[in-house]
């Protein structure tokens, strides 16, 4: 199984969500049987590593960022089991760029596997305070745990 997940510039929620994506599988011991990768729509900070903001953020909860930036390409639709987005955005760009309609069924929001989320985005803090970049690791976290509840539910009924 193949997981990418996808934001804007790379550098700060989907580098989040692969991290707290391999934590949980990891806790549900499940790091083997999945990849995981994250990619961005846009090019701006490609090759860069992730924001030292969302560094630190996800540091001071034991979450460690890895990885640099780069843009989503066609055949991360082959390559990929899924690919979870952060807002709704991004999930238009990455429906635009799927190459078949069986690309696109691939792709959803990555907060719709929270069940307790009151939205199905999650927020960009590019632009905010610190808060922001703490509050996305939350939501990070809470729908990596919702991921993974629906992989063991899969592999339960396969």
């Amino acid at each position: 199984m193949r997981i990418l997940l996808v934001c804007l510039g790379n550098i700060c929620r989907s580098p989040t969500a692969e991290a707290a994506l391999r934590e949980a599988l990891a806790q549900a011991g499940m790091d083997g049987k999945v990849e995981v990768d994250s990619a961005g729509t846009g090019d701006w900070h490609a090759g860069q590593p992730p924001d030292r903001r969302m560094t630190a953020a996800a540091a001071a909860v034991g979450l460690r960022l890895e990885g640099r930036a780069r843009l989503i390409r066609r055949d991360d639709f082959d390559a990929a089991d899924l690919i979870l987005v952060m807002d709704r955005s991004n999930l238009q760009d990455v429906l635009a760029l799927a190459p078949t309609p069986q690309a696109r069924e691939k792709v959803r929001l990555y907060r719709s596997f929270d069940p307790d989320a009151e939205d199905d985005e999650v927020p960009d803090p590019y632009y905010g305070g610190d808060g922001g970049f703490t509050s996305v690791v939350r939501i990070a976290r809470a729908a990596a745990r919702g991921v993974v509840r629906e992989l063991q539910q899969q592999e339960q009924h396969a």
